[in-house]
């Protein structure tokens, strides 16, 4: 059964589960993928330490909804090395487990677009409702706010999931090749899960959208035009950049499935699926940090300070 999945396991043995022989060129990408994914968790892990260091930023929403955002893609960031790990060794689980890790790995990555929906709102209240600003985006709504993102970006697999285990008698002991696909049962999964995509990300498209254009036009129509409205619409804008970034994994992967169907060269095809992990779901992964954190005077100094202090400490180290 084929259709739109952001899994990376789908799109590296989608088209078959024959092994292939692990020489050089296939160790090295394996290396390299796993010290990207490294680098970029110990990035997002750093710079989630610097927000939880102060309590003004454990207090503010917007560093809440920043704070979920970088541990929200260092989870999926971990998760889906894994699966890559265990896609490349033709490993099999039981298919309990590989539902537990297509759960969170599904489900982290829905949560990017709307987790940006969220903070575009955010900047949209303090921009053009500024005296009530405080009012509405408060610490518990924030939480409630981040509750619902979970929930609605996890209710569509969940579903998936216990429907498996309710069909399938074996589903604690069987064991599989870990791919969504695998958890599948009836054809309209695949159009309801297909479905939820495109309700997600044309809804956060609208929001996002919808908050750019307010907030120019609220900072235009002031007599002074402030840095922080300057900030706010370039923040929500690359919203925008990164929310087609998390589409662009979904369009790929149906370009991707493509070109199995019509292509017998699996050396072609393994080097495209390869270069797709890396460009459209690792590399992604680590403008978070970099549009967010380091643009941000309060952020900056912290994350800067952290970040030598742990690399000066690792070298200390290694020395010794």
């Amino acid at each position: 059964m084929a259709g739109i999945n952001v899994s990376t396991v789908d799109a590296f043995i989608f088209q078959s589960f024959s092994k292939v022989e692990l020489d050089g060129g296939s160790i090295t990408k394996l290396v390299v993928a796993t010290l990207l994914t490294l680098l970029f968790v110990h990035v997002n892990c750093v710079m989630l330490y610097a927000l939880m260091s102060k309590r003004v930023f454990k207090e503010s929403p917007r560093y809440i909804l920043f704070a979920h955002m970088l541990f929200n893609d260092s989870v999926h960031l971990i998760l889906t090395s894994l699966l890559f790990l265990f896609a490349f060794a033709f490993l099999k689980l039981a298919k309990a487990v590989c539902s537990l890790l297509i759960f969170f790995s599904t489900a982290t990555f829905r949560i990017a677009p709307l987790n940006l929906a969220v903070m575009s709102m955010e900047r949209y209240v303090a921009i053009c409702f500024p005296l009530r600003h405080a009012e509405i985006a408060t610490q518990k709504r924030t939480w409630v706010a981040i509750s619902f993102i979970w929930f609605f970006g996890s209710v569509n697999i969940l579903s998936d999931i216990i429907f498996a285990a309710v069909m399938d008698p074996n589903f604690f002991y069987v064991q599989m090749y870990c791919t969504r696909e695998q958890i599948f049962i009836k054809p309209w999964q695949l159009d309801m899960y297909n479905g939820f995509n495109a309700f997600y990300f044309v809804s956060v498209t609208v929001i996002i959208i919808f908050t750019y254009i307010s907030i120019v036009i609220t900072a235009r129509s002031m007599s002074s035009n402030k840095d922080s409205d300057k900030k706010a619409h370039r923040t929500v804008l690359l919203h925008l950049i990164q929310l087609g970034l998390c589409l662009n994994s979904l369009l790929y992967g149906t370009l991707e499935r493509a070109l199995v169907m019509t292509s017998n060269n699996n050396f072609i095809i393994l080097h495209i699926r390869y270069l797709n992990y890396i460009c459209v779901l690792i590399l992604p992964r680590c403008l978070s940090p970099l549009i967010y954190g380091l643009r941000d005077e309060a952020v900056r100094p912290l994350f800067t300070n952290y970040f030598c202090y742990c690399s000066k400490k690792f070298h200390t180290t290694v020395n010794m």
